[in-house]
């Protein structure tokens, strides 16, 4: 009895949450939704991070057999490496800065060439405590996705801790990559 009204319960969750329903209980941690999706498609992915300090490519490596699909990611903390490593135009960084929806495209475009990608992510954004402008606020991140259906950027206002900040980015771009 108790099974039958949980499936009945489970079945109304997922009507009403719709494609935000992707999974129940340890069995469906996010990292290995993204991962058997890009398995089955066999598409590949590689990230570019800032803010989030490689916290997406330790999230995406938990799931094993992450290796299958994911080929590996830069870290990109200055604008120099962000330039020199991943080819992000200095003119876009300085007319734009370093946590803008172009900066964030031009590192998932660079770090998808550079390893060869199917996929590429770019996340930048400002974790805080401090960093913040009025123009540029702490908890202000972007997130693009770029990809064979074309490019997907997220503008995020976060808030939060520093850890908090981070943590909620790499969930929010795990999410983009299940929804992409």
């Amino acid at each position: 009895t108790a099974e039958r009204r949980l499936a009945a319960i489970v079945r109304a969750v997922r009507a009403k949450f719709g494609r935000a329903f992707y999974g129940m209980d340890a069995d469906y941690p996010l990292e290995k939704v993204v991962m058997d999706r890009f398995v089955s498609r066999k598409a590949t992915l590689a990230v570019a991070e800032s803010c989030t300090g490689g916290m997406l490519a330790k999230r995406l490596t938990n799931a094993a057999g992450s290796s299958r699909y994911f080929l590996g990611g830069v870290v990109a903390y200055s604008n120099a490496v962000k330039s020199s490593v991943l080819g992000v135009p200095p003119a876009a960084l300085k007319k734009h800065g370093a946590v803008s929806r172009q900066t964030a495209s031009a590192m998932a475009l660079g770090v998808r060439r550079m390893l060869g990608s199917t996929w590429g992510v770019g996340i930048t954004g400002i974790a805080g405590p401090g960093g913040g402008t009025a123009q540029k606020p702490v908890g202000l991140v972007y997130i693009a996705i770029l990809g064979p259906r074309g490019a997907h950027a997220a503008e995020l206002h976060l808030k939060g801790s520093r850890d908090a900040i981070r943590t909620r980015t790499v969930v929010a771009a795990l999410d983009l990559l299940r929804r992409q």
